[in-house]
């Protein structure tokens, strides 16, 4: 299938401003293909900036009432009806979801309006599908996984963005064998907006940007600088990010301790991290929440820096093992105490490990090579006349917001 001119396409998601940060270049190339494009999301109204910059590119743009996190029946109920209202209204052609609820109750209400195609997009699997899932958590686990196997019975194409999801959801039969599905490489990054950046002087310094939430590592960072900066109090570490809501965020008194301590240089919650990674050596994401792929590991190795990761579902893929970084088991303190360590005894490998980070970024994770990949899977011809098209330095913005919830 073939897409046709003026079919109207609708992006729904959890986030306003992921729109912009995470889905920007395909919605341009959507729209460059001929497409109608609307954006749905929770907030655009207040959003004015993302609001804006959307309707710069000529999509319309629609305000729902979700909640990005929380279990209420009856507001994820509310959301169901007010998405099934406005899909009746605008007619789509097709609907793409991403993130949970997006994913879940965007299809449920495409399928409900008839909307003809129906795609959905695993972005990780987040909160929910964490290890050793107990009490109140495994409660939400049995929920998710029913309503996602509703959803996903009545969807045309799934797309993953990474093997060990597709596998996961195949097992626990919410993938069916009728309904076909894409492992692409992440969300992709701007590889020309990302630009790769000379290393800083020394000392070696480390920075880890996330949510600051137990299970992106945080607290196995703040652990493994202890131990460095035990033996070497010259090395640096950084942190980026915004306390959350999730339950198992970090408290603030916790990080007041890290800071006080002097292991953590905590600097927020940054617009715009590139300023960061021009000025530190090695990029840390110790998680064990089910990542798709994260974007912040992408970026950083655009920019040329090695990186440290964990071996679990969406961070291997990142890292060829010597090559540009290490891989360590999940909640390893010891581990990632040991491969930083290898920096700092080893400052050379910084430059070769980080050159060999951006070129595999501009040969697997170019945004451009993704986005291609899905709208095939969409059955969207992107026209071959047009050159993929530019991400300005103001319509792109890294935030430390995960895309999986």
């Amino acid at each position: 299938m073939t897409s046709n001119v003026c079919s109207k396409t609708i992006i729904c998601a959890g986030f306003s401003v992921s729109l912009i940060n995470f889905r920007g270049p395909l919605i341009k190339m959507l729209r460059d293909s001929g497409h109608e494009v609307h954006a749905v999301a929770p907030g655009l109204n207040d959003d004015l900036a993302t609001r804006k910059q959307l309707e710069a590119w000529g999509v319309i743009t629609h305000d729902v009432a979700m909640q990005r996190t929380g279990t209420n029946p009856l507001r994820d109920l509310t959301t169901l009806r007010s998405l099934y209202h406005l899909f009746r209204d605008i007619k789509p052609d097709a609907v793409l979801g991403y993130t949970i609820k997006p994913a879940i109750y965007g299809t449920l209400a495409a399928w409900l309006a008839r909307v003809p195609k129906r795609y959905v997009l695993i972005t990780g699997l987040g909160y929910a599908f964490g290890d050793q899932a107990k009490g109140k958590r495994a409660i939400i686990l049995s929920m998710v996984r029913r309503l996602y196997r509703m959803a996903i019975r009545r969807t045309h194409h799934v797309i993953f963005q990474n093997p060990d999801d597709q596998a996961l959801f195949r097992s626990l039969s919410i993938l069916p064998s009728h309904v076909p599905s894409t492992v692409v490489n992440g969300s992709g990054v701007d590889v020309k907006h990302f630009e790769q950046a000379p290393l800083p002087d020394a000392p070696i310094s480390f920075l880890l940007t996330a949510r600051l939430i137990a299970d992106k590592g945080v607290r196995l960072y703040a652990e493994a600088a202890k131990k460095i900066k035990s033996k070497h109090p010259g090395v640096k570490f950084f942190l980026v990010g915004d306390l959350d809501d999730n339950p198992e965020s970090i408290k603030r008194e916790e990080l007041d301790a890290w800071i006080e301590s002097g292991s953590i240089e905590y600097l927020g919650r940054l617009n715009d991290v590139r300023s960061t990674l021009v000025n530190t050596h090695v990029f840390v994401l110790p998680t064990y929440y089910r990542e798709g792929v994260p974007r912040t590991i992408l970026e950083a190795m655009a920019m040329g820096r090695p990186i440290i990761t964990t071996d679990a579902p969406g961070c291997r893929e990142t890292v060829i093992e010597g090559e540009n970084g290490f891989l360590v088991p999940v909640k390893s303190v010891e581990a990632l105490a040991e491969a930083m360590q290898r920096f700092v005894d080893q400052p050379d490998l910084v430059a070769r490990m980080g050159q060999r980070s951006r070129a595999i970024a501009e040969e697997k994770y170019d945004v451009h090579k993704v986005n291609a990949v899905m709208l095939e899977a969409m059955g969207v011809t992107y026209p071959a006349e047009k050159s993929s098209p530019t991400t300005s330095n103001n319509s792109v913005r890294s935030y430390t917001v995960a895309e999986s919830n």
